[in-house]
């Protein structure tokens, strides 16, 4: 593809591949503010067969990226998705970088309220917002930064 997005060169790096991101990615991450946003460089095998970008593919981005904002927002405790609500706004085509970034919008003790957005430039795509359950911290969890 000539003229492609190249995100490294944008100033995003690439994450470590591992489990179920090794099958949508490759994921790339970088420092915004006081949190992280997160993207997908949108690839034909990413389509339905529509031609446009599945639906799966934006709800696991705003899944991702929703957990990565509770765990920094936690102290990089685990957490797991309780519940999850994503609206589709407009369409996204292969070749298309899409940006995630998540916001919290309420830290109980065990349970993080949180919302998210993908963007492709100022167009956005898929909102989304969701419960996560904070887990108790067990040992060899992964602690990396923007992971």
């Amino acid at each position: 593809m000539s003229g492609a997005f190249d995100p490294e060169a944008a100033g995003w790096a690439k994450r470590a591949p591992s489990g179920f991101a090794e099958l949508t990615g490759p994921l790339w991450a970088r420092p915004e503010g006081d949190g992280w946003a997160y993207g997908v460089l949108a690839e034909p095998r990413h389509t339905n067969l529509h031609g446009i970008v599945h639906g799966g593919l934006l709800m696991t981005l705003l899944d991702n990226t929703m957990g990565m904002t509770v765990w920094h927002a936690t102290g990089l405790r685990p957490s797991v998705t309780m519940q999850m609500n994503t609206h589709f706004l407009a369409a996204a085509q292969p070749g298309e970088f899409l940006e995630a970034r998540g916001e919290v919008i309420r830290l109980a003790k065990s349970v993080v309220f949180v919302r998210g957005m993908i963007t492709v430039g100022d167009r956005r795509v898929a909102a989304g917002d969701g419960v996560w359950k904070v887990l108790a911290a067990r040992p060899g969890t992964p602690r990396e930064a923007g992971a």
